[in-house]
């Protein structure tokens, strides 16, 4: 099972990041000036993960493939890592749809 885990930038912003249940890292979080911000960024993701539309498949400059998760106004509320391929990084989108919806809280900054 998922998690989202909330941490506290050195510049006193907040930011979260959803795990996989192996631990792994699949989406990061912008950062936060409020932690209710941050949690109401969690629950955008709960929300638009579910959407295939809301996810936006990208390729860097470098060749390595990533994808952001936009809120109904467009706005980016998550990105993902970067794959090394195609495949990879749609199986990324798949584990941030299978994860976040049920995906516990975790805030590391109590």
């Amino acid at each position: 099972m998922g998690k989202f885990v909330i941490t506290k930038r050195t510049n006193g912003e907040f930011q979260f990041n959803l795990k996989a249940g192996n631990g792994q890292t699949i989406l990061s979080s912008e950062g936060y000036s409020s932690k209710s911000a941050c949690e109401n960024g969690i629950e955008s993701v709960q929300k638009n993960s579910k959407d295939d539309t809301k996810f936006e498949k990208l390729e860097s400059k470098s060749g390595k493939w990533y994808f952001n998760l936009k809120a109904t106004n467009g706005q980016i509320i998550g990105s993902s890592e970067m794959y090394e391929s195609v495949s990879g990084r749609d199986n990324g989108i798949e584990s941030v749809k299978t994860n976040a919806a049920d995906a516990v809280t975790d805030d590391q900054t109590v």
